[in-house]
């Protein structure tokens, strides 16, 4: 006899997430294999537009971070040639230098202590939206990670190797995880690495499912509040971690990447 068939929904997904925390294990990558494994996972994914786009993580002496060498692709990232920079994107360990946009990195670290992870790309399904000028609509359950958690540039800036390009980003974005960037790509954030791949990921995901509806008719909007349980439901630290486990392995089968 069946004895949780009169729960509640609530007391159902208490009970599911401590039996994901207790029973899904995977093996955390140290902090340079992760951010070399996010450009891997990101190519595997479609993001990569020839050297733009950029991925950094903060190292442990603050005002530092990790970030990719320009004149790589996504795919060609490792460990081994990634570059520890300051907020001036001075080269402190590595050979070569960082792509010079990596500057507004530099502000929003300083704006948002809690991120510790960022990814930037120009995503084709995302760029389409960008040179539309439309934000992001999150309108089904599998972008609700996204849901109320993304921004909108209306305006382009120009290239963002600027100081001004840094604030108008890290003001625009506020205390959200994500933001779409008009005539430009995305930008997400996360307390980890991981966290930040995953939003990535979603995020050309939620582009490409918004695009279809919009060539099909009008997006119906879902209900707040449920919207709002759907991004608590799947933004916990162990479903992100397990997501960016099965990138991990999806990204490896499917194009024959070296190893790390």
């Amino acid at each position: 006899m069946a004895d949780t068939m009169h729960l509640k929904k609530d007391e159902i997904v208490a009970s599911s997430l401590q039996q994901m925390q207790s029973q899904l294990a995977v093996e955390k990558m140290p902090l340079r294999e992760a951010v070399a494994e996010t450009c891997r996972i990101l190519f595997a994914f479609g993001h990569d537009s020839g050297l733009s786009g950029q991925i950094t993580a903060r190292a442990e002496k603050p005002g530092t971070y990790w970030t990719q060498r320009l004149g790589l692709g996504f795919d060609e990232i490792n460990a081994d040639n990634l570059l520890l920079v300051n907020d001036d994107l001075q080269v402190l360990e590595g050979t070569g230098m960082p792509n010079p946009a990596n500057r507004f990195h530099s502000w929003l670290y300083r704006a948002r202590p809690d991120v510790n992870c960022i990814v930037h790309s120009h995503a084709p399904h995302v760029s389409a939206l960008a040179m539309l000028e439309v934000p992001l609509i999150v309108s089904h359950m599998d972008a609700c990670v996204l849901y109320d958690q993304c921004a909108f540039l209306p305006k382009w800036p120009g290239i963002p190797v600027g100081n001004e390009e840094g604030e108008i980003i890290s003001k625009a974005i506020g205390d959200k995880k994500a933001i779409l960037l008009s005539h430009h790509g995305l930008l997400v954030t996360g307390s980890t690495v991981e966290e930040a791949c995953v939003l990535g990921v979603m995020f050309e995901r939620a582009a490409r499912l918004q695009l279809l509806a919009m060539a099909a008719g009008e997006i119906q909007p879902i209900d707040p509040e449920l919207g709002r349980e759907a991004q608590r439901w799947v933004s916990t630290p162990k479903r992100m971690e397990v997501t960016f486990a099965y990138y991990s392995r999806r990204a490896s089968r499917g194009h024959n990447l070296p190893p790390l």
